[in-house]
């Protein structure tokens, strides 16, 4: 029965938000951030104790909450709003719905190696009319999480995730991994509500560029 309420609820929220798309004329570019994992699926477990779900789903908001106070705003929509689980089809199928500008998933990462550090930005291994932007945007956010944030760089990468295959086709795309929990350094960077603040910042920063 849970399982039956979470689709009807995501379908209303689906339909809600086309009904609200339908009536617009706005020229903004329109981003959804998919927060990764939520609900059962709590991502990567930090070395520290804290769930990727929640460090995603912290900036996530915070990225709304510095949209909205700017003096032009973007139109951003997000996969999850609370620590909800969604599905991956679910995740793509909200970003074709409202024919998105731009997708970026947001993740954090994790290794075996408590040493291993640094972004990955993925972008999707296969061509389409996307490709070459989502590939250009991928290298901005390196260069700004870097830049702006002193995280090292792991490279742009070429790969097969869902979220990434089910939407290039349609928008600019991108996967973002954002340092390793893993890590004692990066895990407890997230821990501070400081730092996901100017994570927000930057990742709306680059947004605004693209």
């Amino acid at each position: 029965m849970k399982k039956a309420l979470k689709n009807v609820s995501f379908v209303f929220l689906l339909l809600k938000m086309c009904f609200i798309f339908g009536q617009e004329t706005t020229t903004q570019k329109r981003i959804v951030i998919d927060v990764g994992h939520g609900g059962k699926d709590s991502g990567a477990i930090g070395i520290n104790g804290i769930q990727e779900k929640d460090v995603v789903l912290d900036i996530a908001l915070e990225i709304l909450k510095l949209n909205e106070n700017s003096e032009m705003p973007l139109d951003i929509y997000l996969t999850r709003y609370s620590d909800t689980f969604i599905s991956l089809p679910h995740r793509t199928q909200l970003a074709k719905a409202l024919k998105t500008d731009v997708f970026i998933s947001l993740h954090c990462n994790h290794s075996n190696n408590p040493n291993a550090r640094g972004i990955e930005v993925y972008v999707a291994n296969r061509t389409s009319q996307n490709s070459d932007h989502s590939t250009w945007l991928a290298y901005q956010f390196q260069a700004q999480f870097k830049k702006q944030l002193g995280f090292e760089s792991r490279g742009v990468k070429f790969s097969n995730f869902q979220v990434l295959r089910e939407t290039v086709g349609s928008c600019l795309s991108v996967l973002v991994e954002l340092g390793f929990l893993s890590n004692w350094d990066e895990s407890g960077y997230f821990s501070n509500l400081q730092n996901i603040q100017l994570t927000a910042e930057t990742i709306l920063k680059t947004l605004k560029k693209d």
